[in-house]
């Protein structure tokens, strides 16, 4: 008689009861930031959440990095990404999401605006081989609850500048649509015509950092309602950006020089390498400063 077999009938709910138990003590113990060593051997030796075939399973390494991101456990994040760099970021048990979304790690920190956590996430898919890696940053969320959308088109979505630009500088690509054909800059332009206009110095913050990424001909489905509305545009986003983004007018010569000196930097090098462009630091994009 298999294993799981087993545990059926009384003994199967009394274990199950057990697990959600021992399930909510390792979350309770994330979200206190406990140590990581106690973490770790509550995860491997102690805690179990029960599967929806029946059995009951160990927290994986992918599972505990979700809850470090909820709850911000940098040093239980930066462990699991450095001991398992692999496994951590592969696709968690369908306990987990209602769909087998195989990395939804890099939209939850967005989300969740974890931008350290992000940065190591990063970092650690710089070691995947350069398709897995592409097919990591661009691959697109549950239909169901993120509309197909990529962790660049929710960075955009939420505006979140840090998240953005290293996304973009590790090499996620701002042209894919989503499960809607939007891009993530038709994500970001819907954000910019909300109203009450709220936030938008984050959002034209957004936008630029948009331009030293995304190709010149670029297709975006909102560009013709930005020709149909032009006095509007022009007031939200200024006469020089809307001439951009219509093509009537070429990138500015800051923006053509740095899509070519960020063009020199190396993922693996990404974001601390901004320091060393030769412009003043007014002029650099964003400050951003993370431990690598």
């Amino acid at each position: 008689m298999p294993w799981s077999v087993q545990w059926v009938g009384g003994r199967g709910a009394q274990c199950q009861k057990q697990c959600k138990k021992s399930s909510f003590a390792f979350y309770q113990a994330v979200r206190d930031l406990l140590p990581v060593w106690f973490l770790e051997d509550m995860r491997t030796m102690e805690v179990f959440h029960w599967e929806d075939g029946g059995e009951v399973s160990a927290y994986s390494p992918s599972e505990a990095l979700l809850y470090a991101l909820v709850h911000d456990h940098q040093p239980y994040a930066r462990h699991l990404l450095a001991k398992f760099p692999q496994s951590a970021l592969a696709a968690p048990s369908r306990s987990f999401s209602c769909c087998q979304s195989p990395a939804p790690h890099l939209a939850m920190a967005v989300r969740y605006n974890r931008v350290r956590i992000l940065f190591r996430m990063l970092r650690a898919l710089q070691a995947l081989p350069p398709a897995d890696r592409a097919g990591s940053l661009d691959r697109r969320g549950c239909s169901r609850v993120e509309g197909g959308k990529t962790a660049l088109h929710l960075a955009c979505e939420l505006v979140r500048p840090e998240c953005l630009l290293l996304l973009l500088g590790h090499g996620a690509s701002p042209c894919p649509p989503d499960g809607a054909g939007d891009t993530p800059l038709d994500a970001l332009l819907q954000q910019i015509a909300r109203a009450p206009a709220a936030n938008m110095r984050a959002k034209l913050l957004c936008l630029d950092c948009l331009f030293f990424f995304v190709p010149r001909d670029l297709r975006f489905a909102m560009k013709q309602q930005l020709l149909d509305d032009r006095r509007r545009w022009q007031e939200l986003l200024g006469e020089r950006r809307f001439q951009c983004l219509v093509g009537l007018a070429p990138p500015l010569l800051f923006v053509g020089a740095m899509r070519v000196l960020i063009g020199t930097i190396a993922p693996e090098h990404f974001p601390e390498a901004l320091d060393n462009l030769p412009l003043p630091h007014f002029l650099k994009p964003l400050d951003l400063k993370l431990e690598s």
